[in-house]
């Protein structure tokens, strides 16, 4: 059974350490125990308030007070940089024994760095001074210091940021979203009551679904050999849940059934990311901030740039067509299909999956897209900051080749027209 593989691979990935499934919620006071009795407890209550008072219920019923006798509002959308540094300072005031954490990768992730900045303010103070990878780790080791305990309860089928090594901070005036990369991040105890989804709308649910495609896809395209069966066995497993299952959420969100396997396709999806880097799609939805959602950005773009790098991805890319095939967003015979050809068939296959659940298939879908966003995210992919994403792409990039190879990809993007695509091979 399809949801059974997907526990054993989470399993695997995560051994116990991981509290998740249907009705999993009322283990969090007895997880927080564990670290001592004052947690502090980051969420926004503006929805969910039920589940956040369970939460509060479960703690006191093991003995563990809310630090300052108050929950913290958490983050906006996206992790702006300025609640990054208002969640470290209630950290540093309230001085808990834990940190927990409930909401999306947004809240998440914006906990994730606060934790970092409370910790190491003395090393630096400048949350830009972590961006990049493993510059946290670094500084701990140079500090002798050690992170504060942290317990991230996700409660959206998306970005599976309780169990990764990234945080995304988004700086609002340059409208541009970079990133910490740090094993040392990882909240100790993620948890993901799969039931609590339910309350997720329509919007979120696509985002979700497409951010967990955009995981699996991604690192399955830059496999090499050694990780080639892994992921190909968490990209498979991730999007057949994912395209079964998404029209089923939107159409009844109390369906526990098509909750739980999305909730378990974007855990796949954190699993896939542990394993390797996202690329193309990823690193220009950062550039996208200020018009739509990381999913729908990556969701968008990722059909053009499996026309880029079909040449260099065929075998990833019979896999894929063969799970589109089975759910029917693909037709023709795609044995008889090789580089770009193939290509531009799974990227029509992804196209068709997004039709079929209303969501948006190039940019100038978004009322919002200008001829800017096109530079910024051209200026953005020269980053050394973001490097790592060019690196990671199947056909690599350097930064003098961005506006030749990457202009037309974005180009392509913003009519849906694939033609225009050119193929370094």
């Amino acid at each position: 059974m399809l949801k059974d593989k997907a526990y054993e691979l989470i399993d695997k990935f995560k051994g116990n350490s991981y509290t998740h499934g249907l009705d999993v919620l009322n283990k969090i006071g007895k997880l927080a125990s564990e670290y001592g009795q004052k947690a502090l407890l980051v969420a926004n209550q503006t929805h969910q308030k039920n589940e956040i008072e369970k939460i509060v219920e479960y703690l006191r019923e093991n003995n563990v007070q809310l630090a300052g006798n108050r929950i913290v509002p958490g983050s906006r959308p996206n992790t702006p940089r300025e609640d990054v540094y208002r969640i470290e300072s209630y950290i540093l005031h309230y001085q808990p024994d834990c940190v927990i954490a409930f909401g999306g990768g947004s809240n998440i992730d914006c906990v994730k760095a606060a934790n970092v900045l409370a910790t190491l303010g003395l090393h630096s103070p400048e949350i830009d001074d972590y961006l990049g990878t493993g510059l946290v780790s670094s500084a701990l080791q140079d500090s002798n210091k050690t992170l504060w305990p942290f317990v991230a309860i996700q409660t959206s089928s998306s970005s599976a940021a309780h169990l990764t090594k990234y945080s995304n901070i988004t700086d609002p005036v340059a409208g541009q979203k970079k990133l910490i990369v740090d094993e040392a991040i990882i909240p100790q105890r993620p948890v993901f009551d799969y039931s609590v989804t339910a309350s997720m709308p329509k919007s979120l649910t696509i985002d979700g679904a497409l951010d967990g495609i955009a995981h699996t896809l991604e690192v399955f395209y830059g496999a090499g050999e050694d990780k080639f069966e892994l992921t190909s066995e968490i990209t498979s497993t991730a999007l057949e849940l994912i395209f079964q299952n998404t029209k089923k959420a939107i159409e009844n969100p109390e369906n526990l059934e098509a909750r739980e396997a999305l909730g378990l396709a974007t855990d796949l999806g954190g699993y896939a990311i542990m394993v390797g880097g996202t690329n193309g799609a990823h690193l220009t939805s950062f550039s996208l901030v200020d018009i739509t959602s990381h999913g729908r950005a990556c969701g968008i773009m990722n059909p053009y740039y499996t026309v880029f790098f079909a040449p260099a991805i065929e075998r990833q890319l019979h896999v894929i067509g063969q799970v589109l095939q089975r759910n029917n967003f693909i037709s023709e015979d795609i044995d008889k299909l090789s580089g770009r050809n193939l290509g531009i068939s799974i990227a029509e296959g992804l196209v068709n999956f997004n039709k079929s659940i209303g969501a948006p298939y190039k940019l100038t879908d978004i009322p919002e897209f200008s001829e800017k966003h096109v530079k910024r995210a051209l200026e953005a992919a020269k980053n050394p900051q973001l490097d790592m994403k060019l690196k990671n792409m199947p056909i690599p990039l350097n930064a003098d080749l961005v506006d030749e190879y990457m202009g037309p990809i974005l180009e392509a993007a913003e009519t849906g027209d694939f033609t225009v695509i050119k193929n370094m091979r």
